[in-house]
């Protein structure tokens, strides 16, 4: 046993790195990660651009509402794809590679190192949200340029902004659930992709979601993005569309339940589910 001198002062054991720096630390390598990965970075930014450029155009002299105040399609679907691209941007990236991180014994290496493990989900969450804003205005500003979308006067800001944020934090934490419950990485894609496609046409993004069969409406509404949707149409459309959605309402109350009880289920299952380490040695 090494004994210290007379006199001599004991180092002081080394700091832990405190959450807010490490989570700083961990959203600027979920950034870098994000640039350098081409599939990711096509797929979260390029998709939704394409597709407002491809159904905007197709569409474009496309009119949908109630009869002498319709709006066109384009605007329509300009809302919807601004709550699409935060669907995939949280829930699919989360439900897809945290998996593959998991199973690449990446997150097991994070969990040994003195990062407290609430950083790497702050540090995802911050970087997931950076780029949905970055996306978001891609979007409105691609909305307002070609297809004359309507910007909101300052009460829809404010409406934008939490929809926004619990939207957000809502597909985020849902993403995460998904992703404890995906037994190997390799699979993640092909269970997740599919899932967040079909429910972006359950949702009201391709289609007006109050034309849909109610059964149909009642699949949709179980789920985040029915509500994100709601809510950015909420904000970007004229307020006389809303006799076309159910109820002849936005239902902003319920939109503000509704994602705030999925952000509270998502983190319950999250913390029941997660895993830092793969259930098998691949």
């Amino acid at each position: 046993m090494t004994r210290l001198a007379p006199g001599a002062a004991a180092l002081p054991a080394p700091r832990l790195p405190g959450v807010i720096r490490a989570s700083w630390s961990r959203m600027a390598a979920e950034l870098l990660q994000f640039r350098r990965s081409r599939e990711e970075l096509f797929f979260t930014l390029a998709l939704p651009v394409g597709m407002l450029l491809l159904f905007g155009t197709i569409f474009r002299n496309d009119e949908i509402g109630v009869a002498g105040a319709e709006v066109s399609f384009a605007q329509y679907f300009a809302a919807g794809m601004i709550g699409s691209s935060i669907w995939w941007t949280c829930f699919h990236n989360a439900a897809v590679y945290v998996p593959l991180e998991r199973d690449s014994g990446a997150l097991r290496r994070l969990a040994g190192t003195p990062m407290p493990r609430a950083a790497y989900f702050a540090g995802k969450a911050a970087a997931a949200l950076l780029i949905t804003i970055v996306e978001t205005a891609i979007l409105i500003t691609l909305g307002v340029v070609l297809y004359h979308l309507r910007m909101p006067d300052a009460g829809r800001w404010l409406t934008f902004s939490w929809v926004l944020l619990l939207g957000s934090a809502a597909c985020l934490l849902f993403g995460f659930a998904v992703a404890g419950l995906i037994p190997a990485g390799r699979s993640a894609s092909a269970v997740v992709s599919p899932f967040a496609i079909v429910f972006q046409f359950l949702s009201g993004v391709y289609f007006v979601y109050g034309d849909m069969p109610g059964w149909l409406q009642g699949i949709g509404g179980v789920f985040p993005l029915r509500w994100l949707t709601l809510g950015m149409r909420s904000v970007f459309l004229p307020e006389h569309f809303r006799e076309v959605e159910p109820q002849h309402s936005w239902h902003q109350w319920l939109t503000l339940i509704v994602l705030a009880s999925w952000c509270a289920g998502g983190a319950a299952i999250s913390y029941v589910t997660f895993r830092w380490t793969p259930t098998r040695e691949h």
